[in-house]
C-alpha cells in the first residue's frame, strides 16, 4: 500500500447514471462506518467530506450524451481532489457517485503516475465494460463510458480532463466480473484490445487464477488502482444498484478478490461507486462493500505473513 494516510472524499451525484440514488451513496457509506472500519486497521483515515456541482437536471440525452456540461463540472472537481490528494501522499478513497466519475478519478491517478514516472495498472471491478460511445449508447448515460472516454474515445470536454488526450491506454485496464456489454460496446472493447476477465472465465477457472492474472506483471513501481463498482457482486448480497445483473461474484468470490489485492501492497486510490440505496434494504449493500473494502486493505481471518 502506498499509503497509510487515506482521505475519503464524498461525490454525491446520479448525474451519469439512468437512475436517481447513487447521489447517497457516501451518506450510505459512512452510514456503514467506512472510517471507523479503516481506522481500527491501523490506518490514518481523514473525511474531506463532499464535493459540490450542479444539480441533475434528468433531462433527455444531446447528440447521445446526457447531462454532459454537468458531468465535465463534477468530473473537474474529482479530477482536482483526487491529483492534490495523490501530490500529498494520500491514498484517495473516492466515495460515489455513479460510475462516469471514473473519468475524473483515473485521469488523476494517471496525471500523478506520469509526473512520478510510475506505472499505472486499473482493476475494473463491474458487471460492465463501460465503454459505449455517443454512437454505441442505447441511453446517453456516461456511467457506460468512462473506461472509453480514459482511452480517448468520446468528447474533447471529457477526454482531456487529465490535460492529456488519452488520459491512458487501454492497457492499463484489468477487467473482472464482466456479464453485461451493449452490443455496440463488443466490438469496441474487441478492437481497444481491453482486458477482460468475464464471469464465464471465472466459472471455468476459478477467482484464484483470474486475480492472479489480472494482477500479473505489476512491480514495486506500479500504481495499482482500483474501480470498484458495486454492481460487480452479485445481486443476491448486493441489492442496493441501480443496474443489478444476475450471476456475479458471490460473497467469498468477492473477499478473496480483495484480499488479492491486499497481498500485492499496491493498492494506491481506490473509487467506490454505484451503491443506490434507494434500492437497498436496511443498507446491507453498503455493509457488504465496506466490509471488502477493509478486506482490500488487509483485514484478513488469520494472522498470515
Amino acid at each position: 500500500m502506498s499509503s497509510k494516510n487515506l482521505s475519503l472524499i464524498g461525490v454525491p451525484t446520479d448525474i451519469g447514471a439512468g437512475h436517481r440514488g447513487a447521489s447517497m451513496g457516501p451518506e450510505a457509506l459512512r452510514v456503514a462506518q467506512i472510517a471507523e472500519k479503516l481506522t481500527k486497521l491501523g490506518l490514518q483515515v481523514v473525511d474531506r467530506g463532499n464535493l459540490q456541482g450542479p444539480f441533475n437536471p434528468w433531462l433527455p440525452p444531446v447528440d447521445g450524451y446526457r447531462h454532459l456540461a454537468e458531468v465535465v463540472a463534477w468530473n473537474t472537481a474529482v479530477h482536482t481532489a483526487i491529483y492534490e490528494d495523490l501530490a500529498n501522499g494520500k491514498l484517495p478513497i473516492m466515495l460515489g457517485g455513479d460510475h462516469c466519475l471514473g473519468i475524473g478519478s483515473i485521469s488523476a491517478v494517471a496525471r500523478h503516475c506520469r509526473e512520478q514516472g510510475k506505472s499505472l495498472r486499473v482493476l475494473w471491478l463491474d458487471a460492465h465494460t463501460d465503454f459505449n460511445t455517443a454512437q454505441a449508447t442505447p441511453s446517453g448515460n456516461v456511467h457506460g463510458m468512462p473506461v472509453a472516454c480514459l482511452c480517448g474515445y468520446g468528447p474533447d470536454v471529457l477526454t482531456g480532463i487529465g490535460g492529456t488526450t488519452p488520459a491512458v491506454t487501454p492497457a492499463v485496464f484489468r477487467q473482472v466480473g464482466i456479464r453485461s456489454v451493449d452490443e455496440g460496446e463488443k466490438k469496441l472493447v474487441r478492437e481497444a484490445c481491453v482486458a477482460i476477465h468475464d464471469m464465464r472465465q471465472i466459472d471455468e477457472i476459478g477467482m484464484r487464477r483470474v486475480m492472479e492474472q489480472a494482477l500479473d506483471g505489476m512491480d514495486e513501481n506500479t500504481h495499482l488502482h482500483v474501480s470498484f463498482d458495486v454492481d460487480f457482486l452479485d445481486p443476491s448480497i448486493a441489492p442496493g444498484v441501480g443496474t443489478t445483473v444476475r450471476g456475479g461474484p458471490n460473497y467469498r468470490e468477492a473477499q478473496l478478490c480483495m484480499e488479492m489485492i491486499a497481498d500485492t501492497g499496491a493498492l494506491a486510490s481506490l473509487d467506490i461507486v454505484e451503491l443506490n440505496p434507494a434500492y437497498d434494504k436496511r443498507n446491507q449493500t453498503a455493509k457488504v462493500a465496506v466490509d471488502l473494502v477493509e478486506s482490500m486493505f488487509g483485514k484478513s481471518t488469520l494472522l498470515r505473513g
